[in-house]
Order: structure tokens, then C-alpha cells, then sequence
């Protein structure tokens, strides 16, 4: 009997993660946020690499290689503090002069000290671990993890801030292979220019581009235009290029000021429209070039600009687009996943044989909490009459009438979703026609901004009832936005985006999440229709829940009134 390959994944830097890949299927993933419980945790993920060596079932002895992805990574503190981004030309110029010595202590003291870091929490041999630069990270999370891995050839795109010191490319896929043809430095990016105009609206940057995508359709044209012509010097795109270019001497590292100064009395939306506008033009040429000269119309994506659903929706209207996948968590999350299929790769073809990664197919890869394990929590956070909870066998059609009787509900069950979106195990759920309570949604439960749309969950065979979707795109991970249709505006105005009209929905199939799906259907056989709100089950400025112990702390910090904890129903009043 042949050994297995196990792979160790790790990344190190903001939103840290792990995950553990065994004979090319990733069973086990998580991020160090949701046990940390602090937002995007940066770091060494010590918390997440025990976590997931223990749902693998895996312990260090048998790991066959570590995976560490990103050659070039900062301190943990570095990301505490945004005050780098206040710099400028001056700056540029200054860092310039030692921009070798710089690259030298990170790229060769700094790694040393990460490498020590994996050597002396696992006790695995310096030469188990693997580096694994960045992009090729990013680029091998979308192919690997795409369905086409064994079906010709892909063409896989990255796209993000920046990451060793690159920020977006251009690779083919083929025979368990990637090869890649072009990039971009990141002194031309698209995803450093979005951040810092995130920064400048007063948000939190590379947390809160989502606020500024979902503000952009409310802006005035004319108003957009204006903003617009500050923006588009700083990355350009020739005809047919496949790479992005600087339209100045500025460097996108050091645009904040420029962009402070020329953007002064601009309103917040037109700004917020023109970064918007600036990003959905870039990454639609740039996928047509890249199509046009490679042939290929399969496109699998990755990368934090990728978690732009207008964008990608941009990109599925294009005709040369035959079919599109971006991976799920496709931001610097992913970097650990990528970094081990990255590496499962080389190793398997090293020993002569064909790759044969298993392609993502459930995201569904983190902890699952047992019934005794349940009580435990309740035992902790319940006490005396403080709540009302009973027992519920028949839980999927007792909260499905809850649903329909205008409740908004915490649904909590099985292992824990992997990325950012919540996708059933770990969501928060209401009518999508209850348009009069997304107001107490957001500012009792969800505590989030007014303007920020909810998510449908859709029945993957009522679709077309609510959607376009003339290609029939799989979206069961709520990455791609779609335009609704006269029964969607009908049954799911809660979830809609109340300017243009657009959803960012989960196209659900049984498959996927057997009791998520049963309570959908259950839910449709009582109101006709076949959806769902889900948003995810934490309060603004937190991560997702992990376990029963976080679910019932925000239970108790929110003005939500129904928990559906496992098999046991909470409620703060008689139901």
C-alpha cells in the first residue's frame, strides 16, 4: 500500500490560514480569525494549523510537507497599523534607494524566522517546508481547485493588491500543469489603488472594499466621471496587453496622497463609483486580451479583486466567456490552499505520475460541534428561565414555519464554511420578501450600513425563475452577482441591491448541503417561493461563528430573537 501525501498548507500574513490536503483533496481548512475571534487575524495561524491537523486527523509526524505560501512576508504587527499607506512620492523615491536591502532581510532573515516559527511548533524538519510564491499560490487554488483540472486547457487569471511583489497574472493550465505568461509588478495595481481609496472613505482597507462596490451604483454620473479622471492615470492597460502598466511615475504603493489631494471636495459616492467603474473596465479588457491570445474561454480566478461579484458579473456577460470559476475565499485567505495544491503538484509529478488533485467541491471544511458538545455550550450561556429551549427533531420544518411566519432566525449546523461568505452552516435567515424587517437586520442583528444589500439563497432548479443566467453559471458560493428578473423582484426584494437591482446569490443544490436544502424546500412548500435570505451569522466588524460557545455570545449581543443551535431551538420569547 502506497504512503499518502500529506500536505500541510500555511499562510502567514493577513487573514491567516491553514489547511491540511491529503492525496490531493483539502479536508480540512480554516481561518486563525474564527478562533482567534479577532476580524482578518494576521500572523502565524497556530490556532488554525492544530485545528486543522485534528479534523484530519492528522498529527505532525505524518505530514509529508508544509506548504508556506508568499516568499516575501511582513511582522504580525505590521498589519495592525494602516499608517504605511499615508505614503508618498517622496517616499517612493527614498525607498527606493534601499529597496535592495529591504528584499534581502525579508526575503532571506525574515523567512528564516518563519520557517522557525513552523519548525518549532511541529517539530517537522526545515527541509519538509516548501515556499511557494504568492501569485503561483493564488493561480494554483484556482486551478486546482476548478473542475476542469483533467478536462484541457484553462485559463487561469490572479488579480490582487500585491504579493511578492506581483499583482496579477496570466497562466494556462493544462495537464495538472501551470504555466504562466505574463504579470504585472506591483507598482501598476488595480487592487492598491481600490484600498487606498477605501482608506480614504474612512473604511478599513482590505476588509471594507465590499462597502465601497455596493455604494458605487447610488453615485451621479457626471459626478463618476469626474472622479474617474483622477483615477485612470494610475493603472493602465494597452490593446491587447496582458499586463497593467503605471500611467505615471506615481507607483500605486504611493498614490494615497495624490489621491487625498485630487479627490478633495469630490463627493464619497462619486469616488466610490469611480474606483468601481475604474475596476470593472480594467479586469473585463484584461480578460479579453488575455482570451483573444490564448484561445481559451474556461476562465478560473483568484485573488482579493476577484471578491468583486460586479466585476465578475461583467465578465460573465462577455461572449467570449465560456464558463467561469472563482475560487471560494479567493483573497489571501486562499494563499494556504493554493500554497498545498501548489506543491501536491510538483511532488506528484516529481514521482512520475499524473496529477490528479480533486477539484473543490464542498467548502464545508472546518470544525463540526457534536450534540454533547451543544449542551455543554448551552449549559454555559443558559441559565435558569434566561431563555426558552427545547429539543427539536424536526428542526428544518419547525424553523422553516418560523421563516414564514416572519422570523429572522440563527441557523447553526455542521462544519464550518470555509471563506467569507456564510453558505448555510453559519448564517443568519429570513423571508426574502420581508423588506420591513431588513431595517431591524441591520441595525439590531447585523448592526451593519444602511446601504449594503443582503443575499439570496436560491433552490438551484428555481433559478431561472428569479435570475438571469443565460450560461448557466454554477454559484454556490455567492461570488458572481446576476441580474433578477420580474418574479426575483417579486419574491426576493429583501436581498435585492436597491439601486440596480442585482443579487449576489447561493444557487443551492441538495449535493451540496442536504439540510440546508430541506429547509429551503420545506420553506418554498409553505410560500411558493424557493429562496431564502442568508447573511452571515455574526455582528458587524466580527468573523463568522465557529463553534456553539461564539453562536450563543452573539445570539445574546444581537437583537435576534431565534437560534436554531443543532437539534436545539433558543428563543429569548415564547414561540
Amino acid at each position: 500500500m502506497r504512503d499518502e501525501i500529506v500536505i500541510l498548507g500555511i499562510h502567514d500574513g493577513h487573514n491567516a490560514s491553514a489547511c491540511v490536503l491529503r492525496d490531493g483533496e483539502i479536508v480540512a481548512a480554516a481561518c486563525e480569525e474564527r478562533l482567534s475571534r479577532h476580524k482578518n487575524e494576521p500572523g502565524y495561524p497556530r490556532r488554525a494549523v492544530e485545528e486543522v491537523l485534528r479534523i484530519a486527523g492528522c498529527t505532525p509526524d505524518e505530514i509529508t510537507i508544509v506548504a508556506l505560501g508568499t516568499r516575501f512576508m511582513h511582522h504580525r504587527e505590521f498589519f495592525l497599523s494602516w499608517d504605511w499607506y499615508r505614503k508618498g512620492y517622496s517616499d517612493q523615491t527614498k525607498d527606493a534607494g534601499s529597496e535592495s536591502q529591504r528584499r534581502r532581510y525579508f526575503l532571506e532573515e525574515r523567512l528564516r524566522e518563519r520557517r522557525n516559527a513552523i519548525v518549532q511548533h511541529l517539530g517537522v524538519g526545515e527541509e519538509q517546508i516548501e515556499v511557494v510564491e504568492h501569485h503561483e499560490a493564488h493561480a494554483a487554488s484556482a486551478y486546482y481547485g476548478s473542475p476542469w483540472i483533467a478536462d484541457g486547457r484553462v485559463l487561469v487569471l490572479t488579480l490582487d493588491g500585491s504579493g511578492d511583489g506581483v499583482c496579477a497574472t496570466v497562466n494556462i493550465g493544462e495537464g495538472g500543469e501551470l504555466r504562466r505568461i505574463a504579470e504585472t509588478k506591483s507598482a501598476a495595481s488595480l487592487g492598491k489603488v481600490y484600498s487606498r481609496v477605501t482608506f480614504l472613505l474612512g473604511m478599513k482597507p482590505w476588509e471594507h472594499e465590499y462597502k465601497i462596490m455596493g455604494l458605487a451604483p447610488y453615485a451621479d454620473a457626471d459626478g463618476v466621471e469626474r472622479s474617474y479622471e483622477v483615477l485612470r492615470p494610475l493603472v493602465q492597460l494597452d490593446e491587447g496587453a496582458l499586463a497593467f502598466q503605471a500611467g505615471t511615475h506615481l507607483s500605486t504603493n504611493y498614490c494615497y496622497p495624490y489621491l487625498r489631494t485630487e479627490l478633495e471636495n469630490h463627493r464619497f459616492d462619486w469616488i466610490a463609483g469611480a474606483v468601481q467603474r475604474m475596476t470593472e473596465d480594467l479586469v473585463v479588457r484584461w480578460a479579453r486580451n488575455a482570451i483573444r491570445a490564448t484561445g481559451i474561454r474556461r476562465l478560473a480566478c483568484a485573488g482579493g479583486v476577484f471578491m468583486n461579484v460586479k466585476a465578475n458579473m461583467l465578465l460573465l456577460d462577455l461572449d467570449e466567456v465560456e464558463d467561469l470559476f472563482v475560487f471560494p475565499g479567493c483573497g489571501d485567505e486562499s494563499i494556504s490552499i493554493g500554497a498545498a495544491y501548489k506543491v501536491y503538484g510538483e511532488r506528484v509529478r516529481r514521482l512520475g505520475s499524473a496529477v490528479s488533485a480533486k477539484p473543490l467541491g464542498s467548502v464545508y471544511l472546518g470544525p463540526e460541534f457534536s450534540r454533547s458538545e451543544i449542551e455543554r455550550s448551552l449549559e454555559r450561556h443558559v441559565g435558569g428561565n434566561k431563555y426558552h429551549v427545547r429539543s427539536c427533531p424536526n428542526m428544518v420544518e419547525v424553523v422553516a414555519g418560523l421563516l414564514g411566519s416572519g422570523h429572522i432566525a440563527g441557523w447553526f449546523r455542521g462544519r464550518m464554511e470555509w471563506g467569507a461568505r456564510a453558505l448555510g452552516n453559519r448564517s443568519i435567515l429570513m423571508d426574502p420578501r420581508n423588506v420591513g424587517r431588513v431595517r431591524e437586520l441591520n441595525s439590531a442583528i447585523k448592526h451593519r450600513d444602511f446601504w449594503m444589500p443582503f443575499a439570496p439563497t436560491i433552490l438551484h432548479e428555481r433559478q431561472r425563475e428569479y435570475i438571469s443566467n443565460p450560461k448557466g453559471i454554477g454559484a454556490p458560493e455567492m461570488l458572481l452577482a446576476f441580474r433578477t428578473n420580474g418574479e426575483g423582484r417579486r419574491d426576493l426584494p429583501a436581498t435585492m441591491h436597491p439601486y440596480d437591482l442585482t443579487v449576489r446569490p447561493q444557487l443551492l443544490e441538495r449535493s451540496r448541503n442536504r439540510d440546508y436544502y430541506d429547509l429551503l424546500k420545506r420553506f418554498e412548500a409553505a410560500t411558493g417561493v424557493g429562496a431564502v435570505l442568508n447573511t452571515s451569522f455574526n455582528l458587524h466588524g466580527d468573523p463568522i461563528v465557529c463553534s456553539p460557545d461564539d453562536a450563543l455570545e452573539t445570539f445574546e449581543r444581537s437583537g435576534l430573537q431565534v437560534l436554531a443551535l443543532g437539534d436545539y431551538l433558543v428563543s429569548k420569547c415564547e414561540l
